[in-house]
């Protein structure tokens, strides 16, 4: 998963030589995207009329440089690959090409526990599976039987000798039961315990939980979300990303009572998707540093840039192309039209002043021609 030509990697720091030689730190970059859906809408701007074939490679154009300069890239995968027919919401089945795209694009990792992973019953969650594994992609969140996640779970990642462990559950998923042998993981506190338990026991460095949780469209997390948060972090997790809502929620530090402070977004919002009411047309993907020094890893830096969906028409057909906001929101004349600039503009200003006022020890991400810097509140 290691990338060349990294524009975001810092240099390594030296400690000072002392009487014991000691080890460089090494620094890695974790990336995090929200939900990546396709409505009948994607499903149709995707299909190649004259073959038949789908290809979702244009979706990711613009945003593809920025997740692949991560060194683990993770994403959720809101849709099924339940195979033909394709159909959207309510009851999602997107194409193979879709996470092809996807792994193209630079995601290292896609996690499947979500509201929809059932939408194909039990065959299109073991399908998704054996799709992701035919594409070498790592996943986690959803089984092809217990065995497997008792085999499986947690996901464990190695990046320059820091070891990260993955652990993905949802709330629910939309009330179908999932009949065996296939396991989808859904939120319960001890198993969550359990699970971090195992992680530390594969001696992660890192134990991340990525959560299916909140009610949609509020922007602002749940008691239900906070109550669980606290539980996870009380079960030795050490990171806590978001989805489900489809919009953005807050990123923030929360401290226990040891005074130790650990990471939690709450909602990243949509990666892609149709949806085009105010604020869920587009999301934030979050960045973490993590160092590893003298054989303790930490959090050294989090933040956040956020992306918009833009939704142009090309030969006749909407497309749909994920844009970085702050490359593009001082080039209106990029715009197919002004009401497209405009819509980006009113995304950026809610998803902002909603940041601004409730991110700690988050900030913006801008770009800056060849870099990116941290914008200061």
């Amino acid at each position: 998963m290691r990338r060349a030509n990294r524009s975001f990697s810092l240099a390594a720091a030296f400690l000072p030589c002392m009487l014991v030689a000691q080890q460089p730190d090494t620094v890695i970059t974790l990336l995090f995207a929200g939900d990546i859906m396709c409505h009948e809408m994607q499903l149709s701007s995707a299909l190649d009329d004259s073959t038949g074939s789908y290809s979702f490679d244009d979706v990711f154009g613009y945003i593809a440089p920025i997740i692949s300069e991560a060194d683990i890239a993770i994403g959720n995968l809101e849709v099924t690959l339940g195979g033909a027919p394709y159909t959207g919401y309510p009851a999602f089945s997107a194409p193979d090409a879709l996470a092809a795209s996807c792994q193209k694009a630079g995601f290292d990792i896609l996690v499947t526990a979500n509201n929809h992973s059932a939408d194909r019953r039990s065959t299109g969650i073991t399908r998704t599976l054996k799709v992701l594994d035919s594409l070498g992609i790592p996943h986690t969140g959803t089984w092809v039987s217990s065995a497997a996640r008792d085999t499986l779970s947690p996901l464990m990642i190695s990046e320059n000798g820091i070891r990260i462990a993955i652990i993905n559950y949802t709330y629910g998923t939309n009330g179908i039961v999932v009949n065996p042998p296939p396991v989808v993981a859904y939120i319960d506190t001890l198993r969550i315990a359990g699970d971090v338990i195992k992680a530390r026991e594969k001696n992660a460095d890192i134990k991340i939980v990525f959560v299916h949780w909140g009610n949609e469209y509020d922007t602002l997390p749940s008691p239900a979300q906070k109550k669980t948060a606290q539980a996870i972090f009380r079960a030795g997790a050490d990171m806590i990303i978001g989805s489900h809502p489809h919009v953005i929620q807050p990123m923030t530090y929360l401290t226990d009572s040891s005074g130790v402070s650990r990471p939690v977004v709450w909602s990243m919002g949509n990666f892609v998707s149709n949806q085009r009411r105010r604020r869920t047309d587009g999301g934030a993907m979050t960045r973490f540093e993590l160092t590893k020094s003298n054989g303790e890893v930490k959090v050294t830096s989090s933040g956040y840039m956020l992306t918009w969906v833009y939704t142009p028409t090309i030969n006749g057909k909407r497309q749909f192309r994920i844009l970085p906001c702050s490359v593009y929101e001082g080039n209106p004349e990029f715009f197919q039209s002004p009401s497209d600039y405009t819509a980006m503009k009113l995304f950026l200003n809610d998803a902002r002043r909603l940041l601004y006022e409730s991110n700690i020890g988050f900030r913006e991400l801008i770009n800056a021609g060849d870099s990116w810097i941290e914008v200061a509140r």
